[in-house]
């Protein structure tokens, strides 16, 4: 976790949700510095795993260089993706 952080903890739940860590801490930040709900509505939808198809997670996956993804389900990615 960067140390330049404002607010750790949405860094944290951001990250769960399947966030980069840049995005997440740019996110973070921004909230910090306004309210949480002005930032909320200044940027795009990315969706969370759930949203993707079980190609995207594959590919997201072979990205990260996960071990046994070809033969996952759609849950068993999500789970990896959170826990990398």
């Amino acid at each position: 976790m960067p140390d330049s952080l404002k607010d750790p903890e949405m860094y944290e739940k951001l990250r769960e949700e399947g966030n980069s860590k840049s995005k997440a801490a740019a996110i973070s930040n921004a909230a910090a510095n306004s309210s949480r709900s002005e930032v909320g509505r200044k940027g795009g939808e990315s969706g969370s795993y759930e949203d993707w198809t079980v190609d995207e997670l594959r590919e997201r996956a072979a990205e990260l260089d996960i071990e046994g993804r070809s033969s996952m389900n759609k849950d068993d990615l999500i789970e990896a993706l959170r826990h990398h």
